[in-house]
């Protein structure tokens, strides 16, 4: 198995988290992000997205790290990262979707370097934006996960999910670019407890072969 991979990705952090929750060898592919190696030729042939992560199994070529933790989870099934009762699986999914689709997209580096390309150069400004947005995002999954029964020593009860899984990179990203997170003390407890896990540890940016 092979995972296109990039260091601070928060998408492939959440592919590293899933294989190691499910304890699967693989070969890491470094795609600098900062050298433009997404967009080279030989990667778009690859994914034609020209996004990190992808992964390879045999004959299959799979992007997108949501749909790359679906199928990690359907063809290695043990530990599940989705609960198997459906109102739960949808409570899972509401979370992680609520960070990979709301919070990141607005974020993430293609959308900073294009906000640039249109004249919004000031970092001054470019941080504001990014804490904006992760603020907005943090407080409804405070008020939510604080204020649900079903919220354990995760973010659904006491074994890691998907959840977990968009959790934590979307926690790193915020304490990378110095977003306060004081008022999101349920985010800052659970963050706490998934890096402290194995599986999470070594799928931190700064464990990757390509971290200095």
């Amino acid at each position: 198995m092979k995972l296109y991979d990039y260091a601070f990705s928060s998408a492939a952090y959440r592919a590293r988290i899933a294989l190691n929750l499910k304890g699967i060898a693989y070969e890491h592919v470094i795609i600098s992000l900062l050298k433009g190696e997404q967009s080279s030729a030989a990667y778009k042939a690859i994914n034609p997205q020209a996004l990190i992560p992808t992964l390879e199994d045999g004959g299959y070529v799979i992007g997108q790290s949501l749909a790359i933790v679906e199928y990690l989870d359907e063809i290695y099934p043990s530990p599940p990262l989705l609960p198997s009762y459906p109102a739960e699986k949808a409570r899972v999914r509401q979370i992680a979707y609520e960070i990979a689709c709301d919070i990141h997209p607005v974020n993430n580096m293609r959308v900073r370097a294009q906000l640039k390309a249109m004249g919004h150069a000031d970092d001054e400004i470019m941080t504001k934006w990014y804490a904006h947005w992760i603020t907005v995002g943090f407080a409804a999954l405070e008020k939510q996960l604080s204020g649900s029964k079903q919220t354990g020593a995760y973010c659904h009860g006491d074994t890691p999910t998907l959840a977990d899984i968009c959790l934590v990179p979307q926690m790193a990203n915020a304490y990378r670019f110095k977003v306060p997170v004081d008022a999101f003390p349920t985010l800052v407890r659970i963050d706490k407890t998934c890096r402290e896990h194995p599986a999470f540890a070594a799928a931190a940016p700064e464990k990757q072969p390509d971290a200095a």
